[in-house]
């Protein structure tokens, strides 16, 4: 059973390969005409059910080696949907006698695909040995990775292994070949703690041997970095010619690195205190924090150094915490982070030396003596992204927010500061993200429902058939829709199909990730973002820094949280140093100090073009949110 719920995990893994993960139907868009264009839109847009249900459809409307690659294509979207009996009966469709070369090859690898996903990995392995190998890249590539994951599914892990050599030999690109490496650790890792025999004694071969000793070694470091970093060590002086040696040094000593405390002790006397939830629920985004903060440090001028202390609050309560770094003498606290930890900080009354706050606190709670606030807020940046509205000579348009606090926060600034300027919201809708259709909302907020409807009374009243094609309402001059990346590329396709893609659409940084390949679908969308994600002299020189301490890889990349922590420390050293005039250009935009002791961040704007950023030019100038 154990080996089963694995083989499962892996299957995921599989179809990630080649598709997105599957979700449920865009029922509007499964019932256009289908065409092999809206089918792949489909697919494109994560909805693979209802791509898989258009290739059917298509497959349907043709015969031959045309009906059989339609019915492939359905049942690789089928198995991307986690809807593996769907593919097996496509499967039992395909005319054997019409397969072209191509298709004759690809048969039997799709076997072997739906045998992961219905869990049988013995069934897969077996099937898949008796298979020859292809001799052109893109099949071969398939087969070494599908062969692959059958070996560990079936518990071969040895034969995993070996499949490695084989695959590198097509691999197109350095950064393929890093990643096939690291697919292989982690493959090893969680066959190890899944309890799969793994023997390195079972073999002579020196790279296999080394592979084998690896999956153990990765499972410890997994739960204890610390208690496997000298494992690790012997590992890397037993083969310091293996394969896996730079992704051992970035995958497992990082991690060593990054969750022991980097604290410059200075002892009982003056410092800067660091307040983060490091053994907490929110550690992994407080070790990210750290970092950046610490980068910051060492990118100082050594004289201009203040020791650093870091006090884990995920160990000991805020209070005790503020009073040991007040005790050992802290000039200046940095932190504490979440919300609930700001609040009991500025509750506290006793003495202590001024805070900079990493969050904002509730607007009703009066602000403290002493007390800075600096937060990533996505409610400042609604407000930024209502004055840029404004600037571009818009005034009335819709908001599209996801529901849930988040969403309910970001729009109540947002509408504030749009009023302010003389603007105004036509119409709200909250998205349940829970779903990936929205078309009941959509058609809601840009009254299409309303023109349907009116089309259905009047075909009422006539008694006849009418041609008719939906129409939006056209008195919309803007779309603020701010969600998270993986919203937004629902989104913005449908808007796209709803008739409302040509419509200036701006957003919050929340909206982007750098990731060309995943950010298709938001071509058109206007957001601000922080300089350290879209680029600027300091980050550049952070980067290249950052290069040089990891240079196999490792370390943070484009992570704001890092990008916070770097600007906190900046921001605690022009405190500390006495000045009152507070403007520092940071990772996370330019940063200036308001009467009340909050952090506000001035920041770039952009435009999802062909996939990547294009910055705008500063507020003013109208950009129209491509088609």
């Amino acid at each position: 059973m154990q080996l089963t719920r694995w083989i499962v995990r892996l299957v995921v893994v599989a179809a990630a390969g080649w598709a997105l993960t599957g979700c449920p139907s865009l029922s509007p868009r499964a019932e256009a005409p289908p065409s092999l264009d809206n089918a792949d839109a489909l697919a494109r847009s994560g909805d693979q059910l209802g791509a898989a249900r258009m290739y059917e459809a298509l497959a349907g409307q043709n015969s031959g080696s045309d009906r059989n690659e339609y019915l492939f294509r359905a049942g690789r979207a089928y198995l991307a949907a986690h809807r593996p009996e769907d593919a097996a009966r496509l499967l039992n469709e395909i005319e054997q006698g019409s397969l072209t070369a191509q298709q004759a090859t690809e048969k039997p690898l799709l076997e072997v695909d739906l045998a992961l996903a219905r869990g049988q990995g013995q069934q897969a392995w077996q099937r898949i040995s008796t298979l020859p190998e292809p001799r052109t890249a893109p099949e071969a590539l398939h087969y070494w990775r599908l062969r692959q994951q059958a070996a560990f599914a079936s518990g071969r892990v040895n034969d995993g292994v070996a499949a490695q050599s084989s695959l590198e030999h097509w691999l197109p690109t350095t950064q393929d070949l890093r990643q096939s490496r690291v697919n292989l650790l982690t493959l090893l890792r969680d066959a190890s703690e899944h309890n799969i025999r793994i023997d390195p004694r079972s073999t002579k071969d020196a790279t296999t041997r080394g592979w084998l000793e690896l999956g153990p070694i990765a499972a410890a470091a997994a739960r204890s970095p610390n208690a496997s970093i000298a494992d690790v060590d012997a590992w890397r002086s037993r083969y310091p010619n293996h394969p896996a040696s730079d992704i051992v040094r970035s995958e497992l000593l990082s991690q060593h690195q990054q969750q022991q405390q980097p604290t410059i002790v200075a002892g009982n006397g003056a410092h800067i205190a660091l307040l983060l939830p490091i053994s907490g629920r929110n550690g992994a985004i407080a070790t990210t924090i750290r970092d950046g903060f610490m980068t910051a440090y060492y990118q100082a001028p050594e004289a201009q150094r203040t020791p650093i202390n870091v006090y884990d609050t995920g160990e000991t309560g805020i209070a005790e915490s503020i009073s040991r770094a007040t005790q050992e003498g802290a000039d200046i606290i940095v932190g504490p982070l979440t919300r609930d930890e700001v609040v009991a900080a500025a509750g506290l009354v006793t003495r202590r030396p001024p805070i900079l706050a990493l969050n904002f606190l509730p607007a009703s709670q009066p602000t403290p003596t002493a007390f800075f606030q600096y937060a990533l807020s996505p409610e400042d940046e609604a407000r930024l992204a209502a004055r840029r509205i404004l600037a571009d000579g818009h005034k009335n348009g819709l908001a599209i927010v996801p529901s849930g606090d988040w969403g309910t926060r970001v729009l109540a600034a947002f509408k504030q500061e749009l009023e302010a300027g003389g603007g105004g919201i036509y119409a709200a809708t909250a998205l349940d993200t829970a779903l990936t259709d929205y078309s009941d909302s959509l058609t809601t907020v840009l009254r299409i429902s309303e023109s349907t409807a009116r089309h259905r009374r009047l075909e009422s009243i006539l008694g006849t058939k009418l041609q008719f094609e939906p129409r939006r309402r056209e008195d919309i001059e803007f779309i603020f829709a701010p969600a998270q990346a993986n919203i937004e590329r629902l989104l913005r396709p449908q808007l796209r199909f709803h008739f409302a893609g040509s419509i200036p659409t701006y957003a919050t940084s929340d909206a982007f990730e750098p990731d060309p390949h995943n950010n298709q679908d938001l071509e058109g969308l206007m957001f601000p973002d922080m300089p350290w994600m879209l680029g600027s002299d300091l980050a550049d020189a952070v980067r290249n820094a950052l290069q040089t301490a990891y240079p196999n890889g490792g370390g943070p990349r484009r992570n704001r949280y890092f990008a916070f922590g770097f600007d906190a420390y900046r921001l605690a050293a022009a405190l500390h140093s006495g000045a009152t005039n507070i403007q520092v250009d940071g990772l996370t935009g330019r940063l200036t100090l308001d009467p009340d002791r909050r952090v506000h961040r001035d920041l770039g704007w952009a435009q999802i073009h062909n996939g990547e950023i294009k910055m705008l030019p500063a507020a003013g100038a109208v950009t129209t949110a491509a088609k």
